[in-house]
C-alpha cells in the first residue's frame, strides 16, 4: 500500500513495516511508526531535515538511508551519524521485522549526469524496495541513461515511480522505460501542476497496454493482487 505525500514523498507499506521515501511535510509530525526513512539525495525537496529529524525522534528504531555522499551534509544539518545507513549503487540493505523481510537495492540516478566520484560514489540514488513478491522502484530525480533499463530490468518491477518534466523524465521517456522493464504499474511523481494532465493523455493515446495510477496528495493505493 503507498500514500503520495506530494513531489516525490511516500508512504510504502507491507504488513507491519512502514518505509518513507523523500518524506516532505508543511509541518513537523509525530510520527512514531517509521522503520526506514530514504532520502535519495541530499537536495531539500528529497532530504529536508526538518521533517526527518522529528521522524527520527518519534520512530526511535528508524534510520535514515542516504547516499553515502550525503553523509556530512545531513550530519551537518542535524541528524546523528548513528542514524543513518549510507549506500551505493549496487549495495542492499535488508531489513527484518517479526517474520518479515525487506530488501532495498540502491541504482544510481542521472541529475542530469551519473556523477560518481571515487570517494563519495553516485550522489543521486533510486531504490527499489522489495516485499516479497512485490517490488517498488522510486527513481528520485533522474533522467534516462543507456544502462537504467537493463539495471532495472532482472527485478520485476511492480510499480514504477517516476519523475516527469523538468530537469527529469520527460512523460514519453517515463512510459518507454516502464514498458522497456516490464513495469506492471507507472506512477508519475514530482510534476509540476497540470503536468498530470499530459500524462494521462499521453498513457491513454499512446499507451493503452500500460496500467498507470496518478495520485492526490494523500491519497492512499493499494496495489492489485494480479
Amino acid at each position: 500500500t503507498l500514500w503520495w505525500l506530494g513531489r516525490a514523498g511516500f508512504v510504502i507499506r507491507f504488513a507491519n513495516i512502514t518505509f518513507y521515501i523523500d518524506p516532505v511535510l508543511p509541518e513537523p509530525a509525530p510520527i512514531k511508526h517509521a522503520d526506514m526513512i530514504l532520502a535519495t539525495h541530499a537536495h531539500p525537496g528529497h532530504l529536508h531535515p526538518p521533517t526527518i529529524i522529528p521522524m527520527l525522534e518519534g520512530s526511535k528504531g528508524a534510520k535514515l538511508i542516504l547516499p553515502k555522499s550525503a553523509a556530512d551534509h545531513a550530519h551537518a544539518a542535524g541528524i546523528p551519524y548513528p542514524r543513518m545507513t549510507t549506500t551505493n549503487s549496487d549495495l542492499r540493505v535488508e531489513y527484518f521485522k517479526d517474520n518479515l523481510y525487506a530488501r532495498i537495492y540502491a541504482v544510481p540516478s542521472a541529475h542530469p549526469h551519473l556523477d560518481a566520484t571515487a570517494l563519495g560514489g553516485y550522489p543521486y540514488l533510486g531504490y527499489l524496495i522489495r516485499f516479497g513478491r512485490w517490488t517498488i522502484y522510486h527513481a528520485g530525480d533522474s533522467v534516462r541513461y543507456d544502462t537504467l533499463a537493463e539495471r532495472l530490468r532482472p527485478y520485476n518491477v511492480s510499480v514504477a515511480l517516476l519523475p516527469i518534466g523538468g530537469k527529469n523524465f520527460s512523460v514519453n521517456e517515463a512510459a518507454q522505460l516502464a514498458e522497456d522493464i516490464g513495469a506492471k504499474w507507472l506512477v508519475p511523481m514530482h510534476f509540476e501542476p497540470g503536468q498530470e494532465n499530459d500524462f494521462v493523455t499521453h498513457m491513454l493515446g499512446q499507451r493503452p497496454h500500460q496500467q498507470f495510477k496518478v495520485f492526490q496528495v494523500g491519497e492512499k493505493w493499494t496495489v492489485p493482487e494480479d
